[in-house]
C-alpha cells in the first residue's frame, strides 16, 4: 500500500448561511490548517429548513479556488446527472487553473458520485431515473471526462485527482476500481474492511492495483478510537462537516490535532 499522510478534510455545508459566512469560514479554515475543502453538489438543504438559504457547489468552488492559496477544494461529491460529461471537464480544468495561482499547480479534486437527491432532480428538470441507471452514466461519463482533459487547451495543470464516493459493491465498487484516486464513504471498521477487499477484487478483474487509492471516510460522529480502527485498516483521508447557520469549527481542531500526531508517529 502507497505510504501517505494523515489528512482532514472540512465539507463546508452550502446552507443556511450567507455566502460571506461561508467564506470566512473557509478562509478560517485554511489558516487552521485543513488540507481539504469540500462542499456539495446539491440545490436545496439536506438538513433543517428544505427552503432554506442554499448555494451552487461549482461557482461556489471557483470562488474558492481564488481565495485560497494552499488547500485542495472540491465537491463531496458533484453529481455526474446535472451537467454534461463534456462540460463537467471543462469546468473541473477551468477551476483547476484558477486554483494554481501563485504555484502553478491546480488543487482541484474532482469529486463525484451518480446523484440520489430526488428532489433536485424534480424541481430542476433532470430525469430521475433509478439507482442502477445513474451509476450506468456514471460509468459511461467518467471515460468522457478524462478524454476531455486530454484535449482541452490549455490542459489541466496536473492529473486531476478523481474522488468517487459511494460504496455500492457491484457497480460502484468497480467505477473506483477503474477510475478513482480517492474513495470516499461513510463506513465504519467493519464496512471498511469487507468492502476494501471487494475493492481488491475488483481491481484485480480490471487489472487495477487498490492499493494506490487514497481511502476516505466520513467522521461524522465518530470518536477518536473509531478513526484509530479506520486508520489501522488504511483510512487516510477523515472529512468532517460544518453547516450553518452557526459554523462550529471546535472539532476540526480536535481532529486536526489527531492528524498532526498520527502524521508524527508515522
Amino acid at each position: 500500500m502507497t505510504h501517505r499522510n494523515v489528512r482532514i478534510g472540512v465539507q463546508i455545508a452550502p446552507q443556511h448561511a450567507p455566502y460571506e459566512q461561508i467564506r470566512d469560514t473557509a478562509a478560517q479554515l485554511e489558516e487552521m490548517g485543513v488540507d481539504i475543502l469540500f462542499n456539495w453538489d446539491h440545490f436545496f438543504p439536506l438538513s433543517g429548513e428544505r427552503d432554506g438559504l442554499h448555494f451552487e457547489s461549482w461557482t461556489m468552488l471557483a470562488a474558492l479556488a481564488e481565495q485560497t492559496r494552499r488547500v485542495e477544494i472540491g465537491a463531496l461529491v458533484n453529481c455526474n446527472s446535472y451537467r454534461n460529461a463534456h462540460l463537467q471537464a471543462d469546468m473541473a480544468r477551468t477551476i483547476d487553473h484558477i486554483s494554481a495561482h501563485g504555484t502553478g499547480t491546480g488543487r482541484f479534486i474532482f469529486g463525484t458520485g451518480s446523484g440520489w437527491f430526488e428532489r433536485d432532480y424534480d424541481e430542476y428538470g433532470y430525469e430521475f431515473g433509478t439507482v442502477g441507471s445513474r451509476l450506468d452514466a456514471l460509468a459511461r461519463d467518467l471515460p468522457v471526462i478524462e478524454e476531455r482533459w486530454g484535449k482541452l487547451n490549455p490542459a489541466p495543470t496536473r492529473d486531476i485527482p478523481i474522488l468517487i464516493g459511494g460504496g455500492g459493491e457491484k457497480k460502484t465498487l468497480r467505477i473506483v476500481a477503474q477510475h478513482a484516486d480517492i474513495w470516499h464513504s461513510f463506513s465504519d471498521a467493519p464496512t471498511l474492511e469487507r468492502k476494501l477487499g471487494i475493492l481488491a477484487e475488483h481491481g484485480a478483474a480490471v487489472g487495477r492495483d487498490t492499493g494506490e487509492i487514497e481511502v476516505s471516510v466520513e467522521i461524522g460522529r465518530k470518536r477518536l478510537e473509531d478513526a484509530d480502527e479506520l486508520h489501522a485498516l488504511g483510512a487516510r483521508l477523515f472529512t468532517v462537516a460544518v453547516t450553518g447557520p452557526n459554523h462550529n469549527l471546535e472539532r476540526v481542531a480536535d481532529w486536526l490535532a489527531w492528524r498532526d500526531a498520527k502524521n508524527a508517529t508515522g
